[in-house]
């Protein structure tokens, strides 16, 4: 069976996943410098390690409303292959997990929603792999970053 790692994070209360490939590295939120005349999506830039990042907030390019709490916010930093080479995070309001799922566990979009929506897939998740407990929570929006990250640059 074809397993595939994600990372399962949140952003208004529902939960998403990227491909775990698509994620250098996961950083606390740290201020970000606005960017001028910028898209709304754009929220600015910040200096990591010496590295100029851009940061997109993903609610707004996914145009979803954030939750209230956001001590928890992180950035996902991508490896730079999946934005056409520059250094790119995006913001999020918490990082829940890594995930293993087989292709069982994933269901496919009608191929006329998965276009508009940027959606590979929906994960389903059986109640033992949340620590046995069953959770209100047990679908999981699989995200084509790289579609999205496309469609902005093209």
């Amino acid at each position: 069976m074809e397993i595939t790692d994600v990372v399962e994070f949140g952003i208004g209360g529902t939960h998403y996943a990227l491909d775990i490939l698509l994620a250098r590295e996961i950083v606390e939120m740290i201020p970000i410098t606005p960017v001028p005349r910028a898209p709304p999506h754009i929220a600015g830039i910040i200096n990591l390690r010496g590295e100029i990042t851009n940061i997109i907030d993903l609610a707004t390019l996914l145009n979803v409303q954030t939750g209230a709490e956001t001590e928890n916010r992180k950035i996902i930093v991508l490896v730079p292959e999946a934005a056409n080479g520059s250094n790119t995070g995006i913001i999020v309001d918490d990082v829940h997990s890594v995930l293993r799922v087989g292709k069982d566990d994933i269901v496919q979009m009608d191929d006329s929603l998965a276009k508009e929506a940027y959606v590979k897939g929906i994960i389903r998740m059986k109640e033992d792999e949340k620590g046995g407990k069953a959770q209100k929570q047990d679908l999981i929006i699989w995200i084509d970053l790289q579609k999205i990250l496309l469609n902005l640059t093209g």
